[in-house]
Order: C-alpha cells, then sequence, then structure tokens
C-alpha cells in the first residue's frame, strides 16, 4: 500500500485507522470527527488535517477506498474497499514487486483469508456458474470446489473478512 503511494506519503497508517472504524458488515464510513481521525492515524501539529486530508486523496486515487463530498465538505463519507482486491489488481498490472506479492499471497493464506482467489487474472470477479436459489451459499472465506466453472460476477462488490484467533488447545 505504501508503495503504491509513492515514497514520503506512506498512507497505510490512515487506512489502517479507516478500517479500524468499519463495522464488520459494513464498509461505509462517516468522516465525522476528521481531527480524531487524524490523530489517531499519527498525524499531530498544525499540519495534521492537511496531510490526513492528503493521504485520504491518495487512498480515493489508488483505489483502496471510495470518498463523497457531503456537510463536512468533500471528505464526508467514505467506502473502504477489499485492500486485497487492490493490491492483486495493482499486482497484475506490474505495480507490485514479485517478492512483496509473493508475502502477501503467503501470508493470506496463513490468516485463511481467501479473498485474492475471488478475481482471476484478469482483475475481475469471479463466481459459480451454477448459483442456485435453493442451495446454501457458499462461506465468505470459501474456495472454489476443484473443476468448478466460474463467471464474471458484479464489480464493486467488497467483502472484507476479519476473523477471531481460534482459542488455544
Amino acid at each position: 500500500m505504501d508503495d503504491l503511494a509513492g515514497k514520503g506519503v506512506p498512507v497505510s497508517r490512515t487506512y489502517l485507522e479507516l478500517w479500524s472504524r468499519v463495522r464488520i458488515e459494513e464498509n461505509f464510513i462517516a468522516l465525522s470527527r476528521p481531527g480524531e481521525m487524524a490523530f489517531h492515524a499519527g498525524f499531530e501539529g498544525q499540519r495534521a488535517m492537511r496531510t490526513w486530508k492528503d493521504r485520504m486523496h491518495r487512498l480515493a486515487d489508488l483505489g483502496f477506498i471510495g470518498v463523497m463530498g457531503g456537510p463536512l465538505g468533500d471528505l464526508s463519507y467514505a467506502v473502504i474497499y477489499n485492500p486485497y482486491y487492490v493490491i492483486k489488481r495493482a499486482y497484475l498490472a506490474k505495480k507490485v514487486h514479485e517478492n512483496k506479492w509473493q508475502a502477501l499471497a503467503i501470508r493470506a493464506n496463513e490468516v485463511s483469508a481467501f479473498d485474492l482467489d475471488d478475481l482471476d487474472d484478469a482483475g475481475n470477479f469471479i463466481t459459480d456458474d451454477d448459483d442456485d436459489d435453493a442451495a446454501p451459499a457458499a462461506p465468505a472465506n470459501s474456495k472454489p470446489a476443484p473443476g468448478t466453472t466460474r463467471s464474471p460476477a458484479k464489480p464493486g462488490a467488497s467483502r472484507i473478512v476479519r476473523r477471531a484467533k481460534p482459542a488455544a488447545k
């Protein structure tokens, strides 16, 4: 994420601050306390708000978030997109180094985050062709069954799955 933003413009702390405020079921945030959000993202002093706004706009430009204006100006609301999808598309566009991509893929597998499998090698969403209303939906983190045919799904779908670590035995 920070590599995509460019040298000297780290955006990951700002994204993490937003992500920590998102309810599991939603990806929408009202940016009603920007000063507090800037502080929690690590920005202090006279330029805190300006720096936070710059990082927010960079996150939007990179596709990690969507922003919308409202009563607080151009940064009144935000939608948080699944970072796995954004990074996979950046990797496919040759904007992410191979070693960092491999590290992300391995770590995602270690934490059972199979979101990277939701996109094909062109960066399009994929779903099962055999969608049947009577059949139960697959869990959000499930992998497709071997030999399953897939077709593109609606763009814009985003799911960030957070799980608690299993209890020690």
